[in-house]
């Protein structure tokens, strides 16, 4: 049995945190609001994110970080992409030497442009730390659907350490040392999924959709590339996969926020009736800059950035992307 603090009372986090109570071993679910604490104390349930949902009576629930930081074999932020540095900065007191972190947030700081694991790595330079991500919805995870994940880290030790805590017959999880790949393909996949919401909330129908993923997954994968991933990781579980779920499912939240943009409304106003982090908007500017630095073109994500922030109209969006100058779809294929 592991001793586990899981950071982050949100969907995700409470989902992992009663996955890893099934598995056997002991876990504390941190919320820094204290309130959020008691009512979880007192009816073992997260309604507002998991309704319907009762968690395991095993599962513990803590407010303190120095409760959540101390004699943890594993410690995982699945707190938002934007508190992540601020919560890493204190928990920072009590963190040990050498401290395993695994981060199961997706997302780019923009003023930084760091990946969630640079984050924590940067305010907490003598720790171990990896991610897990892919596919996996946490309304599918907590009622025990298949799911298959990727624990991402640059040390193997931790990466297969993540895999034999959380694995189980439900929650299947892979191996791999490819971070970057696996943090930009979380991270990228919410932008193009805004976009697929987008598409949706206009009314338009499957050629459009298609088109989304099959381009979004080649802004990614080039982006990725030119920072150090690996092609392999963005045409596997974390790139394209995660791609399709998101653009995909009624779970998705930046979907949904993209269909009601589709439907009229300002950023805003859709992230209010979501009412629940939507990542991709955090993460666009930040996608567009590192798309700069790193000179790879990237179509989707600009026009997604200038609905966002420049108040430009879903369908001029959409007619700029179809009226962009002709292309090869791959300069790698060359007539003979």
């Amino acid at each position: 049995m592991a001793e586990i603090s899981v950071l982050g009372a949100g969907s995700w986090g409470t989902a992992l945190a009663a996955l890893l109570v099934s598995n056997g071993h002991h876990v504390v679910l941190w919320s820094y609001r204290k309130e959020q604490v008691e009512q979880l104390q007192s009816t073992h349930k997260n309604e507002s994110k998991l309704p319907g949902v009762t968690l395991p009576d095993k599962l513990q629930y803590s407010s303190d970080l120095k409760d959540c930081a101390l004699d943890k074999d594993l410690i995982v932020f699945a707190v938002p992409s934007k508190a992540t540095r601020q919560t890493a900065e204190n928990i920072k007191p009590y963190i040990r030497k050498g401290q395993k972190i695994i981060t199961v947030t997706k997302g780019i700081e923009e003023d930084t442009l760091m990946t969630q694991v640079d984050i924590i790595e940067d305010v907490l330079p003598d720790t171990v730390v990896g991610i897990l991500s892919g596919p996996s919805h946490a309304e599918e995870v907590v009622i025990g659907m298949p799911t298959l994940v990727v624990a991402g880290a640059r040390d193997r030790d931790l990466a297969v350490m993540t895999q034999e805590l959380f694995m189980n017959e439900n929650f299947r999880v892979y191996t791999s040392p490819d971070v970057i790949g696996i943090e930009i393909g979380g991270s990228l996949k919410n932008v193009i999924a805004l976009a697929a919401g987008m598409s949706d909330g206009l009314g338009f129908g499957d050629n459009a959709k298609a088109a989304l993923i099959t381009r979004g997954i080649r802004e990614i994968s080039a982006l990725a590339i030119a920072m150090g991933g690996q092609s392999e990781t963005l045409s596997g579980l974390t790139g394209m996969g995660d791609l399709i779920v998101t653009c995909q499912s009624r779970h998705s939240r930046n979907r949904r926020a993209g269909v009601y943009m589709g439907q009229g409304m300002k950023m805003k106003e859709a992230m209010e009736k979501v009412a629940m982090v939507v990542e991709g908007v955090y993460s666009a500017k930040a996608a567009l800059a590192l798309g700069q630095k790193y000179q790879v073109e990237l179509p989707i994500i600009e026009e997604v950035n200038r609905v966002l922030f420049e108040n430009k109209d879903v369908r001029e969006a959409v007619l700029s992307l179809m009226t962009r100058d002709k292309k090869k779809e791959d300069e790698r294929l060359v007539f003979e």
